[in-house]
């Protein structure tokens, strides 16, 4: 096998492949083999007939279209190696000539990743912002703790109240009919947390239980139902029950019902330290972002729109997988949110196209640089690894495949590399 590169242009690499006479032979042989079974020659069981006979009496080229198949892909993959191609796409092959005993000729034509050409990307300036945690914050964390660990009680003697949990019963009205998906029964509302209409819950206060009321409210220009958006409406309502929180006393007895700690102040102390350490590592995870737009914004790159879309399929993805979690899938979703694909791709394109830019230019930056991934750099990352998902680390070494130990080290690599940026900025 031999090729060439005839051109590189506009991120489109075209090589010109010669498959050698014996390299074609055994694409046949293979593509023989493969169907032999499938013809019926007189004279021959079925499946034994000779290749040469098949070839006599459906043609020479009956072979040709499994051979190619069998042949262009190896030689195709041989060629992008030689000549140091990076494709970002499946090529697209134009066959040019093919003859038995001769050999195959072929043309591939593919998306290569582009050039980047860097800018400043060494002392870089940004802003390093800090987060101190105050003792307001400390308290806050803890009123969500009584919060979740309250008492519900059930309430008899007083009328709703902002924040109470009520159970109420309720049909909607527009143009004095009732409307679809406007009626429940015992239904569940906290006053206050703002799941209805606007207007809605603030009129249920001062309500007794038993007692029926008249809501009047108009839907949001915006509403997600077009047949309701903007229009005023009547909600008949019955308060049925009414239950109120009851929070638990913020003293040690409290710090021991909802931790591992003996005190409240030991409680506090811990979650000072904890957010404490939850503010530093938003503060780096910032300063990072600053730092890294700033380097990419500073490097020119034309960025081929098939990798624009391949990160938009990965983005999508990763997104169904969070939907089915949930119970849900992209096309339920797409129902629920009355979009298309198409319009969810286009809001997906500039995140798509900013995280490829990235991508490729701490690429640049890491083979500028020479960063290298050691093989102690692996192996302390498989540890780590295999420490998060409580495995024993030579089972999870065993589970690691070929293309799973590369996603690591491009993972280290990346990581290393933004390392070295951020080591190599100057914080203001």
């Amino acid at each position: 096998m031999s090729s060439k590169l005839e051109k590189v242009e506009n991120n489109i690499a075209t090589l010109e492949i010669d498959v050698s006479s014996d390299e074609l032979e055994k694409g046949i042989l293979k593509a023989y083999i493969k169907n032999v079974k499938k013809f019926n020659i007189p004279g021959f069981r079925k499946g034994k007939a000779p290749k040469s006979l098949i070839e006599k009496y459906y043609g020479e080229g009956v072979f040709y279209e499994d051979a190619i198949n069998e042949v262009c892909p190896v030689a195709y993959e041989k060629a992008v190696d030689e000549h140091k191609l990076e494709p970002v796409d499946t090529p697209k092959i134009d066959i040019i000539d093919i003859e038995s005993g001769k050999g195959l000729v072929f043309k591939a034509e593919v998306t290569v990743k582009p050039e980047v050409v860097l800018g400043e990307y060494k002392s870089i300036e940004a802003e390093k912002k800090e987060y101190n945690v105050t003792d307001e914050d400390v308290l806050n964390e803890i009123e969500i703790m009584r919060d979740k660990n309250a008492r519900i009680i059930d309430i008899t003697d007083r009328p709703v109240k902002s924040g109470d949990k009520t159970i109420i019963d309720f049909k909607g009205f527009v143009d004095e009919k009732e409307f679809e998906g406007g009626a429940a029964e015992n239904h569940e509302l906290i006053i206050g947390s703002g799941q209805f209409i606007p207007g809605f819950e603030e009129q249920l206060i001062g309500v007794e239980i038993g007692k029926e009321v008249d809501i009047y409210v108009n839907f949001p220009d915006d509403y997600r139902g077009e047949n309701l958006a903007g229009k005023p409406a009547l909600f008949k309502v019955t308060v049925k029950e009414i239950k109120e929180k009851e929070l638990l006393p913020l003293d040690d007895e409290f710090a021991k019902d909802v931790s591992e700690f003996e005190t409240l102040d030991e409680l506090k102390d811990d979650i000072k330290t904890k957010k404490t350490e939850e503010a530093n590592l938003k503060a780096k995870h910032e300063y990072e972002d600053l730092v890294i737009k700033k380097v990419v914004e500073n490097a020119e790159v034309e960025i081929p729109e098939i990798m624009v879309e391949n990160q938009i399929d990965t983005m999508l993805r990763d997104f169904d997988f969070q939907l089915r979690y949930q119970g849900l899938n992209l096309e339920t979703y797409l129902k629920y949110m009355n979009t298309t694909m198409e319009e969810i791709r286009k809001t997906y394109k500039d995140v798509a196209l900013n995280n490829v830019k990235t991508q490729l230019v701490l690429e640049a930056i890491t083979k500028k640089e020479e960063i290298d991934v050691t093989e102690e750099d692996l192996n302390i990352e498989i540890d780590r690894i295999a420490s998060q998902y409580k495995q024993e680390v030579e089972k999870f070494r065993s589970t690691l495949k070929d293309e799973n130990i590369d996603h690591i080290k491009e993972s280290l690599a990346v990581q290393k590399t933004m390392d070295f940026l951020i080591e190599n900025s100057i914080s203001k």
